[in-house]
């Protein structure tokens, strides 16, 4: 009978799909309860992610033993342990690169300023609220958002109707390629970001020290006389712009190209040619540090 046979080819091959799909893996490190109920469920709403939790005594050697797509670190106004933990994981060399958000829900002068100082040494970000840590690791685990639980999606739709943590700021572009400079800056003109562009790191650098309220740069790594590696060392070697946020923009993602960017002094990384969606998601998560 075609039929029973047909239904079970139907649930093999669906079974094979989900295995390709493979679950993302979401550390959740936390001493004591600063992450609520709710927002632990939106984190781990869906098919795509595995959500572990840890303390932060078992999270090195479980990141060790099983690695991590992303981990969040949920700290409240006195977690010294965050900082003990981010700077043993600067210390191993496969787990440097995992991309850490911190969540920090109530404000924490003393404690934002050690995270701070650690940023350089590992990959991490902080977000204040819920909506920003659901956009920071949908970001980091790769989710499409089509493919969101609705409850997800509504979070991050809400969080980025009110976009305020654009209307005002202002970017700095560096891309020989005019088209892609009129195409980005016409997206960010759009929600109300000034925009200053360079046609190289030379003139990007004079742009800089003319303009020193930038708030962000967007560095494209594949430039004459002067790439974008060099750029952004050149910037990092100002004491004013150590922590402004730099993402680079190449053309292929080459293995390596992540490293050798984030070695050179950006904060992050995106490929060309850009999805506007994405790149907007990193630059809030970098705008809100």
């Amino acid at each position: 009978d075609a039929g029973p046979r047909e239904a079970v080819q139907c649930a093999l091959d669906e079974l094979e799909r989900r295995g390709a799909r493979r679950a993302r893996r979401l550390a959740v490190v936390q001493d004591g309860s600063p992450l609520d109920h709710a927002t632990l469920t939106l984190l781990g709403a869906g098919d795509d992610v595995d959500v572990v939790e840890l303390s932060p005594a078992e999270a090195v050697p479980e990141l060790r033993l099983h690695g991590a797509d992303c981990a969040v670190l949920a700290l409240g106004p006195d977690a010294d342990w965050a900082v003990e933990l981010l700077d043993r994981l600067a210390q191993e060399a496969g787990l440097a690169e995992v991309p850490l958000v911190a969540y920090l829900p109530e404000p924490a002068p003393q404690l934002q300023d050690r995270l701070d100082a650690l940023a350089a040494r590992v990959n991490l970000t902080t977000a204040g609220s819920p909506e920003r840590l659901v956009d920071a690791t949908a970001l980091f685990l790769h989710r499409a958002e089509a493919r969101l639980p609705e409850p997800t999606r509504r979070v991050l739709a809400g969080s980025r109707t009110a976009d305020e943590v654009f209307r005002g700021r202002k970017v700095l572009v560096v891309d020989d390629d005019i088209r892609n400079v009129f195409a980005l800056a016409s997206t960010l003109e759009q929600r109300g970001m000034q925009v200053v562009f360079a046609e190289n790191g030379r003139e990007g650098i004079a742009k800089l020290r003319a303009h020193p309220d930038v708030d962000l740069v967007l560095l494209d790594v594949m430039m004459p006389e002067m790439d974008g590696y060099e750029t952004a060392r050149a910037i990092r070697a100002m004491e004013r712009f150590a922590a402004l946020p730099i993402i680079s923009l190449t053309a292929k993602a080459m293995k390596g190209d992540r490293r050798k960017s984030l070695d050179a002094g950006a904060s992050d990384y995106i490929t060309k040619p850009v999805d506007v969606d994405a790149l907007l998601s990193l630059m809030r998560v970098w705008l809100h540090r």
